[in-house]
């Protein structure tokens, strides 16, 4: 039995690659379980290996007394001076235990426990192995799903790709490859240690840097990250070297390299813009293909106005807002996008005093401004005649009116410092509008890339 049990310790240390050591500590830990079931849980044991023989050892140890309370510690004095006549009342006697007749319960308890130990060092392998590789993109082979959690195995162990870290548009089947990022690992017992994620921003820099020697080389920077997954994505990219062109290295010859990426993400559009230390120039990139007109930097609160011409708001908006937001969370400045009408009814201190009235709303205030109302006052004499040149529900119009009569009664009415207040901040625009001209002709449009 012992040359047997020493041939599988080492069988499985080989096959599993776990340590030596750490397999004969679980036998004996199992072995020592198993007595104590058998004999009494109070045991002081010792459970040795012997690695000649491959046979285990167990000594028990009692302590010798006068008077025996516990046979399970205690051992009297005259007998503990027939194993050894130099023993004394308070030494520990060690005896050697006959655990050849351990019964099935026991060797089933023992089996468990080695098992459990042989799990417990196999996870710690695992995340040894893994603890350093998290950020790193690995390939797998989809196993199973788990309460919408996909299984993926590794090869070595099974990671999961938890529900929230898959991209909403995709579908998986069983048995197909995928790759993904790791994003961490756990030191658990119950759940996969190995977390993966395809919606991280960080899996569309690894794709690209995979895709892309010159990033892999250090001469092409990803300096900016924004994403929808699997609806659009935004990457700011920029070059240390003059002559190599960052978008045009991640676009690649016909669009190759971005469209290996594209295909790996399903169809995920991805915009690739120029990086520009310069706000007011990065935010021409970023909303690109849409065209702007003017940006108002406010470098104190990190916020942009982009004045956009009329037929191009819309587009620099996006479907759903999805264009400007994900520019804002590649600059990670506040964006405001407005029309050239909407910006040049705003220098006017009187529309931005019709906002003020209760129930106003910019579009409201553009469509009455454009028909001739352009003050609180004429709006509060208006009649339905204006209904016929504005496209506005008459109870909507008539409750506006009643509201910029109140306004009025209420102090609305006093010009002079809202003007005042008013021309001040159109001075403050203009004076900012000077300094941003240099730097607002468009920039590199042709740079931008679609996939």
């Amino acid at each position: 039995m012992g040359l047997e049990l020493k041939r599988i310790i080492d069988q499985v240390s080989r096959e599993k690659g776990l340590d030596r050591e750490v397999l004969i500590e679980a036998v004996e830990e199992a072995i020592k379980s198993a007595v104590r079931k058998r004999y009494g849980s109070r045991l002081d044991l010792e459970v040795t290996f012997n690695e000649e023989t491959g046979e285990l050892e167990v000594f028990q140890y009692r302590v010798v007394t006068d008077q025996v309370e516990d046979e399970q510690t205690e051992i009297s004095l005259e007998e503990a001076k027939e194993l050894d006549p130099e023993s004394e009342v308070g030494d520990s006697l060690g005896t050697q235990m006959d655990i050849s007749s351990l019964g099935r319960i026991a060797a089933q308890s023992a089996r468990q426990v080695i098992i459990q130990k042989m799990k417990t060092a196999e996870r710690d392998v695992i995340y040894e192995e893994f603890k350093d590789r998290v950020g790193e993109v690995v390939n797998g082979i989809i196993q199973r799903y788990d309460r919408g959690n996909v299984i993926v195995n590794l090869g070595r162990t099974e990671a999961v790709l938890p529900k929230e870290e898959q991209i909403p548009t995709e579908s998986y089947r069983r048995g197909e490859r995928i790759r993904a990022l790791i994003v961490e690992v756990r030191k658990s017992m119950k759940d996969a240690q190995v977390v993966l994620s395809r919606t991280h921003p960080d899996f569309l820099v690894k794709l690209f840097t995979l895709e892309v020697p010159e990033i892999a080389d250090g001469i092409v920077s990803i300096l900016g990250v924004a994403r929808e997954p699997g609806s659009r994505s935004k990457i700011a990219v920029s070059s240390t070297d003059s002559d190599v062109d960052p978008v045009g290295a991640c676009v690649g010859m016909r669009g190759s390299r971005v469209q290996a990426v594209v295909q790996e993400l399903r169809g995920e559009k991805i915009d690739i813009v120029p990086w520009n230390p310069d706000p007011a120039k990065y935010v021409y990139n970023a909303l690109a293909p849409a065209e702007c007109s003017k940006v108002i930097v406010d470098e104190a609160n990190r916020a942009l106005e982009v004045i956009v011409p009329d037929d191009q708001l819309s587009l620099a908006i996006g479907r759903q807002g999805q264009n400007v937001r994900l520019a804002a969370k590649l600059m990670d400045w506040k964006i405001d996008v407005k029309s050239e009408t909407r910006y040049a009814h705003y220098q006017d201190p009187e529309y931005v005093r019709m906002l003020d009235v209760p129930g106003m709303t910019e579009n409201i205030a553009d469509k009455l401004y454009d028909a001739g109302i352009t003050s609180v006052e004429k709006l509060a004499e208006a009649t339905e005649e204006v209904l016929e040149n504005v496209v506005i529900k008459k109870d909507l119009f008539l409750s506006l009116v009643e509201a910029a009569k109140e306004f009025l009664e209420a102090g609305g009415g006093e010009e002079g410092t809202e003007e005042s207040e008013a021309g001040e901040g159109a001075e403050a625009l203009e004076q900012q509008d000077g300094q941003e001209e240099d730097g607002g002709d468009g920039g590199d449009q042709e740079g931008q890339e679609e996939a």
